[in-house]
């Protein structure tokens, strides 16, 4: 994907719209003001203003004619977002890297009504890096270590770590003790994920997760788990803790689904993303990045 003709501003990128094949619009302003009828105003002062441009950065106007399969891009206004009372601890940092420790809650990057509120917003506009980019994607209610590449030049080199699986990532779970499960497991099943459906759930087939579940205490009934993925479909943890019978505390997806209110701090799933390692593809060192939370339910 080409470079955006707009920085970015206040943390956050502007919008990419692709303009449809073929449509009625004599514009490309009526074209947006079709697409986004209950943001008129807002988007003709946008216009007026010189902020929505095509690909080669040039401001349209009213005259600008509707181009079938160009882009516009421009800046959405981000929601009202209450902010999320925790705060991101920075575990190393370098001219390429910025490693955190996500707390519970923040999600990662803007999605839905986490704009503002999310840590590659909220580490922009703190550290002024406007090229950070997450590497990797922790789920909003996962704690612990996340990266991010610093500046543009480096980013496919570290995002392609995580592609070809060439991390190795070790999860942390507190749930229910069953002494009769018989630990360490390997669990493999096929896990899909359909979109509008909030759970993910495992279907008959060929495995495409799999995960290494390993017993590290037992405590008044309450076990702290090892969690190794070899593979990182969505939800693929908590789904198979949950399919040993030992869903992860505070998760309120699996086995049952039910909801919890956005500012309901009181119960964050005991989930810790505990540590990343592998070999740098810059300098050929191994590096680790360890988290400094610590679960307790």
């Amino acid at each position: 994907m080409p470079a955006a003709p707009l920085p970015v501003r206040d943390g956050l990128n502007p919008t990419r719209l692709r303009l449809p094949d073929s449509g009625p619009w004599p514009t490309a302003v009526a074209y947006l003001l079709a697409r986004f009828p209950s943001d008129t105003a807002r988007l003709l002062e946008k216009v007026a203003a010189g902020e929505v441009v095509d690909e080669a950065g040039a401001p349209i106007t009213g005259a600008t004619e509707f181009r079938p399969r160009s882009f516009l891009y421009l800046y959405r206004d981000p929601p009202v977002e209450a902010r999320v009372p925790f705060e991101i601890d920075i575990l190393y940092r370098d001219t390429d890297l910025l490693v955190v420790d996500k707390p519970h809650f923040l999600a990662s990057t803007p999605r839905g009504a986490y704009v503002a509120e999310s840590a590659l917003v909220r580490l922009r506009r703190d550290l002024d890096l406007p090229e950070l980019t997450p590497a990797h994607r922790l789920d909003r209610i996962t704690a612990g270590v996340l990266i991010f590449t610093v500046r543009r030049q480096a980013r496919r080199a570290y995002q392609s770590l995580f592609d070809e699986r060439k991390v190795t990532k070790e999860y942390e779970a507190l749930a229910r003790h069953d002494p009769a499960l018989r630990l360490p497991v390997t669990v493999r099943s096929r896990i899909i994920k359909e979109r509008g459906v909030l759970q993910a759930r495992e279907v008959p087939g060929t495995p495409n997760a799999e995960s290494r579940i390993e017993l590290i205490e037992a405590v008044d009934g309450i076990g702290r788990y090892r969690l190794l993925p070899h593979t990182g479909k969505t939800h693929q943890l908590r789904l198979h803790m949950s399919s040993l019978g030992v869903p992860i505390l505070g998760d309120n997806f699996y086995p049952e689904f039910y909801d919890v209110a956005p500012d309901d701090y009181s119960t964050p799933l005991q989930l810790l993303a505990r540590s990343i390692e592998f070999t740098d593809p810059q300098s050929g060192a191994q590096r680790r990045f360890t988290s400094r939370r610590r679960l307790d339910a």
